[in-house]
């Protein structure tokens, strides 16, 4: 009998390149849960203590606001990225549905 196991994105969020592609496609589609449990994905990855630390937010708070299940405000995602090295960008749709052609 195979045995299965469920699948977790984070043992493949390995490199700065994976990560950039995986939160790439979670902004795809412009659901905002979808985003924040990519953005939790990549924090359980880099280290979900460590991340608290750089914030200044519990690891509670961080698990909820990133789980998709919550609603987090934009300064905690603004925090979450900062923290990971990251920026947020506003581009133009018509731009991304031209790059996407």
């Amino acid at each position: 009998m195979t045995k299965l196991r469920k699948f977790d994105p984070v043992r493949y969020l390995d490199s700065d390149d994976m990560i950039e592609e995986y939160l790439l496609a979670a902004c795809e589609g412009g659901d905002a849960s979808h985003i924040a449990r990519a953005l939790g994905d990549v924090a359980r990855a880099r280290g979900i203590s460590e991340l608290a630390r750089k914030t200044g937010l519990t690891r509670q708070a961080l698990y909820k606001a990133l789980s998709g299940e919550g609603n987090p405000e934009l300064a905690t995602i603004t925090k979450v990225a900062d923290a990971l090295g990251l920026q947020l960008k506003i581009v133009p749709a018509t731009k991304n549905k031209k790059d996407a052609a």
